[in-house]
């Protein structure tokens, strides 16, 4: 085998291998949730729960602690009663429903926000981490 098939070769390899992780990378991204929100508003960003064949396992409401995240912004969790659909149940829990609001925006910006939610279960204290892609406009 000559040295230049055996170079092909090995550039045909590295080249594989450096497509292969990037793919990874662009998949965490893609998994990011993106939210826009103008000077003021709110959106409901998900349903919050804890199940195991499902009823809730939740022993005092979910709470929700902002990591990271542009200023101005704010993240609660509203007391509710939600329908676990991930796990197919047919009724709903005891849980909540994660919002996220804008304050006043005075300058158009687009960054990450990280936050935490808290899950006080018979289990014992379960945290459980969420990111989004926020886009602000005044």
């Amino acid at each position: 085998m000559s040295s230049f098939s055996l170079a092909l070769r090995a550039s045909t390899v590295c080249l594989c291998l450096l497509a292969g992780s990037s793919a990874q990378a662009q998949s965490w991204q893609m998994n990011t949730q993106s939210l826009a929100l103008k000077s003021g508003e709110s959106t409901e960003v998900s349903d919050i729960y804890w199940v195991v064949n499902c009823k809730s396992l939740l022993t005092s409401p979910p709470e929700v602690t902002i990591l990271d995240g542009p200023p101005g912004v704010t993240a609660t969790i509203a007391e509710a009663m939600v329908l676990p659909r991930f796990q197919q149940c047919p009724k709903p829990v005891a849980g909540g429903k994660l919002s996220v609001a804008a304050g006043t925006i005075d300058d158009q910006s687009n960054s990450l926000m990280t936050v935490r939610i808290r899950y006080k279960t018979r289990d014992g204290v379960r945290d459980k981490s969420m990111t989004f892609t926020i886009a602000l406009f005044p």
